[in-house]
């Protein structure tokens, strides 16, 4: 029986991973070498400078993260993950939703959920036509 060397596996894995997670950890914002914080502002620039009818969304969300607890911020990633990988249908409804719960308070919130839910597809239809998704800003 040949024996192999197994003891080598851990060592060409890490060959064979990307020169880029084998750097060190990035330091603070404020030491970061100019070069550094271009590299992360420039995306944000450009798309400031190129969508002026949507600044003051971008301003106000931008605002919104900041007042966010470290919770609620994980909790947003994660519901923006998930629509992500929602179909376009999917999406659609979620939008419908998200824009009617914005103006409910949280009982009639809740009671939209389990209606929704209870819904057949066809019925889910009918309400998304007489609740249709806000135009995408975006």
């Amino acid at each position: 029986m040949k024996t192999r060397p197994y003891f080598l596996l851990p060592l060409l894995l890490a060959c064979a991973v990307p020169a880029f997670a084998q750097q060190p950890p990035l330091p603070e914002w404020d030491q970061l070498t100019p070069a550094q914080r271009e590299t992360l502002i420039a995306p944000m620039r450009d798309r400031w400078n190129a969508s002026p009818d949507h600044r003051q969304r971008m301003y106000d969300h931008a605002r919104g993260w900041q007042q966010m607890s470290p919770e609620q911020r994980m909790q947003a990633r994660r519901g923006m993950h998930r629509f992500q990988n929602m179909s376009p249908q999917q999406q659609r409804e979620a939008r419908a939703l998200f824009s009617k719960m914005r103006t409910m308070d949280k009982a009639q919130r809740e009671q939209l959920r389990e209606q929704w839910h209870r819904m057949t597809p066809e019925q889910r239809q009918q309400w998304m036509e007489a609740n249709p998704p806000p135009p995408r800003d975006r």
